[in-house]
């Protein structure tokens, strides 16, 4: 048995997530109402940006987000492998491609310069168009994920959208909070695309809302969310409610219930001191794990505020092949279980899923960076409520873990 049991994460509540439900459970109004309105506003004005409107997780904000824009069949769209499936996935679910590119090993991020050599090797110009030399699809946007709490180069991603006239959306599943350049994620004029999953910093159990300070983009998806109906349930009841909202599109039930905002709503309450505490953890990390040369632990580039959503750090073994350290990689999370350390990867390199592999029979190395970070990545327990105790002894078993794999 281990001295400790220590999980990759614990969302941090008290009573006043039980507090603000049960309130909701007791007026009656448990869907999207008032309360969803209300976390909505709280969300988007702690990051600054206009509107925010509420989901069922963040891959159908992402999904209802790139419909919304026209994303269709016939046309591609470039997204980072190494990100969760649910990004790409949500781009399939339009009838688009994803079109894989690789990342920063430093930073798990998009890397603009793969994103710019994939589009002059893959696409010609013709007219306003970029079109597959291949298939024929034509590139219409860029997905660009920010990774574990840490913003990709949104500025040098915008220089190559404005010269092939490309959209992008920002998938900050893990970044609410998060800032580059003073800016916080969202507010450089693309959508962004957040998520309350009980692994993120804060949780609604389930969901998700999509950022935006573009109000004629925010109302058509409210309506998109809500079956495609031009007025809002609220607005309804509170004229009536007798008669049924007209439905200007075919849209879909992607709503979240009052119940989850209210929870929402109790979290946001402490969502600076999660953020502040986190990346406290995050700085202990770093002091206890310097100067481990097998290890290298998590980027924050200057001018950057990481969120720590996942403390995530990539092992180095010297001499070894990428599928070679993965195994060894996997041999060190089995140890690290039996002794009272949950571990995870970071995340998996899409283009090596099943799911993928049918579609354009990449091979695993044919993006290397993505393949190294899904076959050489850690990530370390991290939550509010953890310890010293337990954060000193996370750090030894690592070391004494890593010494066995040296040997």
């Amino acid at each position: 048995m281990s001295e400790m049991n220590i999980p990759v994460i614990i969302p941090y509540t008290d009573h006043r997530e039980a507090e603000e439900m049960a309130k909701v459970v007791a007026s009656g109004w448990v869907a999207q109402g008032p309360k969803v309105a209300e976390f909505e506003s709280a969300v988007a004005k702690h990051e600054g940006i206009a509107h925010g409107i509420a989901t069922t997780s963040c891959t159908t904000a992402l999904h209802l987000t790139l419909f919304a824009l026209g994303i269709s069949s016939g046309q591609d769209v470039i997204v980072p492998s190494f990100t969760f499936v649910a990004s790409a996935n949500s781009i399939a679910h339009t009838g688009a491609n994803p079109r894989f590119v690789d990342i920063f090993r430093e930073t798990f991020c998009i890397d603009p310069n793969s994103v710019k050599q994939f589009i002059e090797m893959n696409y010609s110009q013709r007219g306003d168009s970029l079109v597959h030399k291949t298939d024929g699809t034509t590139l219409t946007a860029i997905l660009a994920v920010h990774q574990f709490g840490l913003c990709a180069d949104i500025p040098a991603l915008t220089e190559i959208a404005d010269e092939y006239g490309l959209l992008i959306i920002e998938d900050s599943a893990c970044a609410l909070g998060a800032k580059a350049s003073g800016k916080n994620q969202g507010s450089f004029g693309n959508p962004s695309c957040i998520s309350f999953h009980p692994r993120k910093s804060i949780t609604t159990g389930e969901g998700g809302m999509i950022l935006t300070d573009n109000e004629q983009f925010a109302k058509r998806l409210r309506g998109l969310r809500s079956h495609g109906a031009s007025t809002s349930e609220v607005a309804r009841h509170n004229s009536g409610g007798f008669l049924l909202p007209a439905f200007d599109d075919i849209g879909y039930n992607y709503r979240m219930t009052d119940i989850q905002a209210a929870m929402g709503l109790a979290q946001m309450e402490k969502f600076d001191f999660i953020l502040k505490t986190r990346r406290e953890k995050a700085a202990r990390y770093n002091e206890l794990l310097a100067g481990l040369d097998i290890l290298t632990t998590p980027t924050e580039p200057d001018g950057y505020y990481h969120t720590y959503q996942s403390y995530v750090c990539m092992l180095n073994f010297d001499g070894l092949t990428t599928e070679q350290g993965g195994e060894k990689r996997d041999n060190l999370l089995s140890e690290l279980e039996k002794r009272g350390v949950a571990t995870r990867q970071g995340t998996h390199a899409s283009h090596t899923l099943e799911c993928y592999k049918k579609l354009y029979g990449l091979k695993p190395e044919a993006i290397p960076n993505s393949w190294a970070c899904d076959r050489l990545s850690l990530t370390l327990p991290l939550y509010v409520q953890m310890t010293e105790a337990e954060q000193d002894y996370v750090t030894l078993q690592l070391k004494e873990v890593l010494v066995l794999c040296k040997n």
